[in-house]
Order: C-alpha cells, then sequence, then structure tokens
C-alpha cells in the first residue's frame, strides 16, 4: 500500500535474495516504473523525497493542462477518467497519481532523497545514500527523478543589483499577483509562452516576451486533430523529411507573426526538437501577439541602474521578471561519478538499456518527446520492467505468488 508519511525507514537490506528494485522519484515515471515492475512480479520500493507523490505537479502554475490528450497520457494499467476531459488539469494530473500509486498498491517511502548512488560492495547490486544516514542495497535502480527537477536562473550580469521582483516561472502560480503591473517573461517556451497569456487575462498591465531564438508554434488541436498525434506519426520519420513537411503545414496553419517580433524559425522543426526545442503549443499567444497584448522583445543581456538590458542594446523597466529559463535534471551529485551522464548533464542511455558500464542502472524521463511525455514514460516503464525481470546479471527480490 502507499504509504504518504516520512516516518518509514527503509533498512539496508543485507540478503542477496531479498533486494528489491528501488525507483527514486514519486513522478509519474517513478509510478509507472513501480507498477510495471510489480506487474512482472518484481518488488520495488518507490523513494520520493517530499511528503507526497507528485511533488512538481503540486508545484505548477495554476492554470497548467497537459498538451497531450488524457487517453494518450493515462500510464500502465489505469486510464484517466473521462470527467478529467481532453486536457487534463494540473489539480486532475496530481489526483490520478495519487490514485494511481493507491489503486496499484504500491510500496512507496516518503521523506527520503537519495544522495548517491554506487556499486554495492563485491559489484553486486547497487549502494544508495540517503537522508538520515540510510544505505540502501538494491539489485536495480530506476531513476526517475524529474525532467524539470531543480530551476535554472541565469547568471545575468548585475543580477544581484536589479531593485524589481526576479522569480523563476517555478515559482509562478497566478496572475493575481500581478494585476496592473508591468512584466516581462523571459523564455518563449510552452511555460512562458502560457504564463504570458495567463498575466494578460489576469489583469497584468503591460506584459512583455522575451525572445533570444524564434520557436516553432503548432496549434494543440487543428479540426479535433491533436498536436500529439502528429508527434506520434512522424517521430519515427527521418528529421528532414519531417522538416520538410512541416513547413508548409506551419505556414497553413499558424499566421506570419515576423511583423509583432516573431518571425518565422530558419531552421527545421524535427531538427530544433532533437537539439531539445520542443515547439509551442498554442494556448492563445498567437491572438495576443497580433492583437499587441503580448510584446515581443529582445533577449534579455543583463540589468544595470534598475533596468533590463536587451539584446538589441534597448533598456526597459518592468515591475517584475519571470524567469521562464528551464531546468536541469541535477543528477550530476547523485550518479555524476559513475560516467553515465553526457556534457548537458543528460543520461547517456533511457529507457530499457542501461550504460555499458552499469548494468541495473536505467533512467526515465529525461527525454522531452514530441509524442508527450506521459505516453514514453508510459512505454519506457514497461520495457524497463521486462529487462529487470528477464535480468540484468542481477538477482531481485520476487513477490510473492
Amino acid at each position: 500500500m502507499a504509504d504518504s508519511t516520512a516516518s518509514s525507514t527503509p533498512r539496508t537490506v543485507p540478503s542477496h535474495e531479498d533486494r528489491p528494485v528501488y525507483v527514486i522519484g514519486g513522478g509519474p515515471g517513478g509510478l509507472a516504473a513501480a507498477h510495471a515492475l510489480r506487474a512482472q512480479g518484481v518488488r520495488a520500493v518507490v523513494l520520493e523525497k517530499s511528503d507526497k507523490v507528485g511533488a512538481s505537479w503540486r508545484r505548477h502554475y495554476d492554470r497548467l493542462h497537459l498538451h497531450t490528450t488524457r487517453r494518450l497520457s493515462a500510464l500502465p494499467g489505469l486510464a484517466m477518467p473521462r470527467s478529467f476531459g481532453r486536457w487534463v488539469s494540473r489539480d486532475n494530473v496530481v489526483r490520478y497519481l495519487e490514485k494511481y500509486a493507491e489503486y496499484h498498491q504500491l510500496e512507496i517511502v516518503t521523506g527520503v532523497e537519495v544522495s548517491r548512488i554506487e556499486p554495492a560492495p563485491g559489484g553486486d547490486g547497487w549502494l544508495l545514500h540517503a537522508t538520515g544516514g540510510r544505505e540502501l542495497t538494491g539489485s536495480a535502480v530506476v531513476v526517475a527523478t524529474g525532467y524539470n527537477h531543480t530551476p535554472h536562473m541565469p547568471d545575468w550580469t548585475g543580477r544581484d543589483t536589479y531593485t524589481g521582483e526576479l522569480l523563476h516561472a517555478g515559482d509562478y502560480r497566478n496572475p493575481a499577483p500581478y494585476a496592473g503591473r508591468d512584466v516581462l517573461v523571459v523564455g518563449i517556451g510552452n511555460t512562458g509562452a502560457e504564463i504570458a497569456v495567463d498575466l494578460i487575462e489576469g489583469g497584468a498591465q503591460r506584459v512583455r516576451l522575451s525572445v533570444r531564438t524564434a520557436p516553432h508554434i503548432v496549434r494543440r488541436s487543428t479540426a479535433g486533430w491533436a498536436a500529439q498525434f502528429t508527434g506520434i506519426v512522424v517521430r519515427r520519420l527521418p528529421v528532414r523529411l519531417v522538416d520538410k513537411l512541416a513547413g508548409p503545414m506551419a505556414k497553413l496553419s499558424v499566421p506570419d507573426l515576423s511583423a509583432q517580433g516573431l518571425p518565422r524559425p530558419d531552421t527545421g522543426l524535427y531538427s530544433r526538437v532533437n537539439e531539445g526545442s520542443i515547439p509551442v503549443q498554442d494556448v492563445g499567444l498567437i491572438d495576443a501577439v497580433r492583437k499587441g497584448q503580448v510584446e515581443i522583445v529582445a533577449a534579455v543581456d543583463g540589468f544595470e541602474d534598475g533596468k533590463v538590458v536587451l539584446a538589441d542594446g534597448a533598456r526597459i523597466g518592468p515591475d517584475v521578471v519571470i524567469a521562464a529559463t528551464g531546468y536541469v535534471r541535477a543528477l550530476e551529485g547523485v550518479v555524476g561519478h559513475l560516467g553515465v551522464l553526457d556534457e548537458r548533464g543528460k543520461p547517456v542511455v533511457h529507457g530499457a538499456h542501461c550504460p555499458d558500464n552499469a548494468p541495473g542502472l536505467f533512467f526515465s524521463g529525461y527525454v522531452n518527446p514530441i509524442s508527450g511525455m506521459f505516453r514514453e514514460l508510459a512505454i519506457d516503464a514497461v520495457k524497463i520492467a521486462k529487462a529487470i525481470a528477464r535480468g540484468t546479471g542481477r538477482q531481485v527480490s520476487r513477490l510473492p505468488s
């Protein structure tokens, strides 16, 4: 049964046969992996550093909805209720994750943060160093701490001297505190675009959106056809082919916003995806930009004399700066010493594949696919569970039949 208290203290398990698979992270990726392992008859213990599952989703801004459809966002073994609608809200995602843990009777220990993973003595299994000096020995480990783990705030010149309000998008909840104020949103990913629209609808006096590189913008749905469907169809196609097809489609569905400061990108849509830049799904940005409600300005270069300095030399004085500048995975302290991360701090492999030098160590949720994060987490969970059940050169603890 799911345990939502922080008082449970897992002990070091010395018995070779009793070592569970430890799943680090109680978000959608971790819960999906735990259930998939359980379905394979393998004991999985989820370690979650907060006091509840779905911690990162609880911190997202109020108006957030999945940009993927309800049907294609369910995790293995439990559909999302039809009452959630096609585009599931943040609060309903949290409800779903809570129900998922309860329904599948997952073994979850909260209040436990893993700080380091290393090979177990003798090279058989993995040793996890965790909160309170715990040392836990697992037969295998699934790291699922999330793509959006730690907010990234650029080290802008003069940032510490800025006298206005400066916050990361991770601390933004709703537009109420910004009504009647002049706000600059930095970054035109999906988060920045949606916050800009939220601010306009919530009564901000002025909203500017700072853009370094013009993004690809797609309609979330066109005549009932969700953008996610297209993402699934094209995901395995050659990059150059998708780039070639996407150009004419964009011209048909998205107006030219060059006059408003958002020219069409000069690189292909799928090429940008492979570089880590997911298209912006329109939830009102196009109309807001066309109407002049959201003003596009240049990238932020720094701060000086209480002003924001832009890349084109302009200086502006907003009351508030909201940095929608992304997140980092923050895996270096946990696994960086194992040589399993690339130069950007992401796992060198993910899903059912282990790094060559780390058998039994799996990663889930560290890519941002255009086919939908929840969908890919669900697929990866099943693949990872099957790989562990088949055996990765390690004994695993089996659930009683």
